[in-house]
């Protein structure tokens, strides 16, 4: 993904585009049925790696992903090592709350959240541990994983402009820059500053552009929002869709996940949006991941290890990064019919451990600019 480009400037997000002969409609693609096709074929066919030493083995999971979004994977994991994964769900910020509340007393193994900034903040409060292994360093690019071997990007999500075709013509969008500039005035729905997901992204425009012009990008972007912000990325879209905005900011795994709904009342709204890929001819779009880390008070560190290094398979990236609506972090990994439907795009190339240091000056400019 560092140098991807999309061949042209607007992507409509069309449901009946997703049906062709390269690509089936992906709606119609069950979790269970696509594990099959993608894990069982090319992982069934292995010899079974469970030996005496793992027989009675387990890992713990702290996981900010739904069970239905992982759970698949970790039955294959245990089906072929003999270990069992014993899954714990929550909210990110609860999860961490968690194990700082546990301490060294924590049955955690393996913390799984999103956003970089979240990993960050996991390492800074010591709740993660260094790990050294050939096999991740080699699945994931440099700038996805820490330099420490805190934590490693599991998926990769874009946080792309999404507009109303209808109200908005691609040719006046360009870049993040832009959309602080006076014709955007009461136009765009964007989240609140305290989501890390904005964090993250007022972090990586304080690094390319500075702190001063960056608070004055935020006072000029809180201008032209269309209302207070509130509720999630589905919500900003949801609003667009009805005409509260013209445009939203949101990520791609959130339209992915509403164009493949079974519910009308996701799947409607996420039909009558674009994506419009920003900064083509600068840095790139702005993206994160999902990511995972082993906690500091691992109790089976080497089985927390081998269930990381297992999620960066390119089995497993290809259906993880699917079922998640995200792009693999592995390259080389094919993506899912929905995602490819919105062409190829550059990504900003940043570390994004850079997002995670960068989070403490971010929070405090967007409180400056009256970012609610």
């Amino acid at each position: 993904m560092d140098d991807l480009r999309m061949p042209d400037p607007g992507v409509r997000a069309d449901a009946g585009d997703y049906c062709s002969d390269r690509h089936p409609r992906w709606a119609a693609i069950s979790l269970s049925a696509l594990l099959g096709v993608t894990l069982g074929a090319a992982l069934g066919a292995k010899t079974a790696m469970a030996t005496s030493e793992d027989a009675g083995a387990e890992v713990n999971l702290y996981s900010a992903r739904k069970e239905a979004l992982i759970k698949p994977l970790l039955d294959r994991f245990s089906e072929q090592t003999g270990i069992e994964v014993n899954l714990v769900t929550g909210k990110a910020d609860a999860l961490l709350q968690r194990l700082k509340s546990e301490g060294a007393k924590s049955p955690a193994d393996v913390l799984l959240t999103v956003d970089a900034g979240n990993l960050h903040r996991a390492k800074e409060a010591g709740l993660t541990q260094g790990v050294e292994s050939a096999t991740i360093t080699s699945a994931v690019p440099e700038n996805y994983r820490d330099s420490d071997g805190h934590w490693v990007g599991l998926s990769l999500r874009a946080r792309p402009i999404i507009y109303v075709p209808e109200r908005v013509d691609p040719s006046e969008l360009s870049t993040y820059e832009d959309l602080a500039d006076s014709k955007w005035k009461k136009r765009i729905c964007i989240r609140s500053s305290s989501n890390v997901y904005n964090q993250s992204l007022v972090a990586s425009l304080i690094f390319a552009n500075g702190e001063e012009a960056t608070e004055t990008w935020a006072k000029g972007l809180v201008e032209n929002m269309a209302r207070p912000p509130m509720g999630g990325d589905r919500d900003q879209i949801k609003a667009a869709a009805v005409g509260e905005c013209d445009l939203a900011i949101a990520n791609t795994y959130y339209l992915a996940g509403m164009l493949t709904s079974d519910d009308p009342a996701e799947r409607e709204p996420a039909e009558q949006m674009a994506i419009f890929w920003p900064n083509q001819d600068g840095r790139g779009a702005h993206v994160n991941v999902s990511g995972a880390a082993v906690t500091a008070a691992a109790k089976n560190k080497e089985a927390a290890v081998q269930l990381i290094e297992f999620l960066l398979n390119p089995e497993s990236q290809a259906w993880y990064a699917q079922a998640n609506g995200e792009y693999p972090v592995r390259e080389g990994v094919e993506i899912s019919p929905v995602l490819a439907e919105w062409g190829e795009f550059k990504a900003d190339d940043l570390n994004l451990e850079t997002l995670g240091e960068l989070n403490g000056e971010a929070v405090l400019l967007m409180d400056r600019a009256g970012w609610k």
